[in-house]
């Protein structure tokens, strides 16, 4: 169930109408373990959201008191015990939506959305984190390749069924790189899962069934490499620079022209204890 924080003075509200609001989305792998490193995120991109992703926390166990000593007194999250979870983080306030929908009835604790408080009006932002499928791109063979695909059709479903998307963010860790040019070698990643035809296919088919906008592709277009994600494995990770782009931030069509900056933090990767993603953020004007 999600729950949001005691909220804050409305003082941090309009301070954040003056500039740009600024979303960011971070698989941390381990909010506990990684806690730490949220004050360096902080302190290097001052997101106004903070959308994280594999958690792998009880909501009872979620760090709230240091969270609101960061800066966001608003917290809603969905987690569970050593693996999934996802946390909205925000200095603005937010309400938690209840209805929408237990992907795959697993209760696994890969979605959250919310109403932010935004200037102008409510801004709806759902934060996810997709199956990432194991390692054996067969949905015959690879039961967890089958939940990915399974993933995205209802994502997709449920896109379509809601119609183009308004005043509304979609981002998190979809677990695909879909471009050529988002991963360090398309002919050696075709039969790599998470950049696989099928898996970009379906999420090309989901972005399309929302209508939504690549806010970070918007100022990094293509043909220009861009990564968010470097594996554990990698013994030197940035001499190889074997990444690939994992993390996104959609917006719906109507906040496109919106748009002001973005951010994709790579020195995070180099970080002690670094999560394998590194936090992408965006910036969208209301005032």
């Amino acid at each position: 169930m999600a729950k949001e924080a005691k909220p804050a003075a409305p003082a941090v509200a309009r301070a954040t109408a003056r500039r740009p609001l600024r979303i960011a989305t971070w698989n941390i792998n381990s909010v506990r373990l990684r806690l730490p490193l949220l004050k360096e995120l902080v302190a290097d991109l001052a997101p106004d959201v903070l959308c994280l992703q594999e958690t792998k926390c009880p909501d009872e166990l979620l760090p709230r008191a240091a969270l609101a000593a960061l800066g966001f007194p608003h917290v809603a999250a969905r987690g569970m015990k050593g693996y999934n979870g996802v946390a909205i983080l925000s200095r603005l306030p937010l309400r938690a939506r209840e209805d929408d929908p237990d992907w795959c009835a697993r209760g696994d604790c890969r979605h959250l959305g919310v109403e932010l408080d935004a200037p102008g009006g409510p801004v709806e932002l759902h934060n996810f984190y997709v199956p990432a499928g194991g390692d054996i791109p067969d949905p015959a063979a690879n039961p967890k390749f089958a939940h990915k695909l399974d993933f995205l059709r209802e994502a997709t479903a449920w896109c379509r069924a809601r119609g183009p998307a308004r005043r509304t963010v979609l981002l998190g860790d979809l677990n695909i790189a879909p471009l050529e040019c988002d991963v360090w070698s398309h002919a050696q990643l075709l039969d790599v899962v998470s950049h696989t035809p099928v898996e970009v296919e379906a999420l090309e088919g989901w972005r399309r069934a929302g209508e939504w906008h690549d806010a970070v592709r918007h100022f990094v277009p293509a043909p220009e490499k861009l990564f968010t994600w470097w594996s554990y494995r990698a013994r030197d990770w940035a001499a190889s620079d074997r990444g690939r782009r994992l993390d996104h931030v959609w917006v719906s069509q109507d906040l496109a022209g919106r748009l002001r900056g973005h951010a994709v933090l790579k020195r995070a990767r180099g970080w002690p204890q670094a999560s394998d993603h590194v936090p992408v953020m965006v910036e969208l004007a209301f005032a």
